[in-house]
């Protein structure tokens, strides 16, 4: 598969997820064997541009290509506009955000809620092809409700205008991330479009992945929630579909050693008291299926600085590979 001059492999992209997909995370990823790794997504508006977190957003120093950036906002010149920043700043790919189903960014007619208007659709999609030089993407719903599905419309839209590759999750706007995704929708905008399509939704296994790309004939697969506390799914994925054989799950220290990992990433891309902070939900992913989850969270949570937040992960890991219980003493 390829997005413009850039080759995908291996066929399985980590979704952009805002509060998630930030750069530690972003090369963690890749690192275990992601093909792309799309960036949180970004605001359109000029006036956040220079936001401390904007800045953080828009770093990508030392980031495997190719990098892409997602970008969210209403205005046709003003996507454009930031495109064209974003460009300056790195991003090798665009991608225009027309799937997130949040109210805060809905009420404000982006995100998801653009597919409601297909001649907006138009002319976002026209104006950012027209301003940059590198491939533009768009990640989109099948539609704004269960009565509304118009994804294989606004994906004939994307071809007319441009577009490099589309990816599309199987759920309209209304459903949010309940219930189940649909695949019935993509294969039909597969079979439509000669556009890469890239299939998302639920895509939690390397079985899954290979059931969706069989059902919808997709180019590729994108991981989201799956991959929060689990990124080596990505490896999992590419070797099942490459060999049909599945990898062994990493063994505790090796779980250790990635996290850990993480955990000093994090430290050093935010500081340390935000990156202790901003590392709690991963610490909390990674041990989501210990018995011992609740417990360990809660110590964890209480330390305040790096070296207890990464004394304490160490001790826990530590304590599993032995065959122990973790003693889970009070945070320092």
């Amino acid at each position: 598969m390829r997005i413009g001059p850039h080759a995908i492999e291996p066929k399985v992209i980590l979704a952009p997820m805002a509060g998630v997909t930030d750069k530690p995370f972003r090369q963690l990823c890749k690192h275990l064997g992601a093909g792309l790794a799309m960036s949180e997504m970004t605001t359109a508006d000029p006036r956040f541009w220079h936001t401390a977190k904007s800045l953080r957003r828009m770093d990508h120093a030392g980031e495997p290509d190719p990098v892409g950036v997602q970008i969210a906002g209403t205005d046709p010149a003003t996507l454009a506009a930031a495109a064209r920043h974003n460009v300056a700043h790195g991003a090798q790919i665009v991608d225009i955000n027309m799937g997130c189903p949040a109210k805060k960014v809905c009420n404000a007619w982006a995100g998801s809620a653009l597919m409601r208007d297909e001649a907006l659709v138009a002319r976002i999609l026209e104006a950012v092809v027209a301003a940059v030089a590198v491939p533009v993407t768009l990640k989109i719903r099948t539609g704004w409700d269960a009565t509304h599905r118009n994804a294989p419309t606004i994906a004939r839209i994307a071809q007319e205008s441009g577009i490099a590759a589309l990816a599309v999750h199987g759920r309209s706007r209304e459903q949010h991330y309940t219930g189940v995704a649909e695949y019935d929708t993509i294969a039909a905008i597969k079979a439509e479009v000669r556009i890469p399509v890239i299939a998302n939704g639920d895509i939690d296994s390397p079985h899954k992945a290979a059931l969706v790309l069989r059902h919808t004939g997709a180019d590729a697969v994108m991981v989201g929630r799956a991959a929060q506390g689990r990124p080596w799914i990505f490896r999992e994925i590419a070797h099942y579909l490459a060999s049909g054989e599945l990898l062994p799950p990493p063994t505790l220290a090796q779980v250790r050693d990635i996290l850990l990992a993480h955990l000093h990433d994090l430290h050093a891309f935010y500081g340390e008291e935000a990156g202790v902070r901003i590392a709690r939900k991963h610490l909390g992913w990674y041990a989501k299926d210990r018995p011992e989850n609740a417990a360990f969270r809660a110590v964890v949570n209480r330390a305040d600085s790096a070296q207890a937040q990464l004394r304490l992960t160490r001790d826990y890991f530590d304590a599993l590979v032995a065959g122990v219980p973790p003693a889970l003493p009070a945070a320092a």
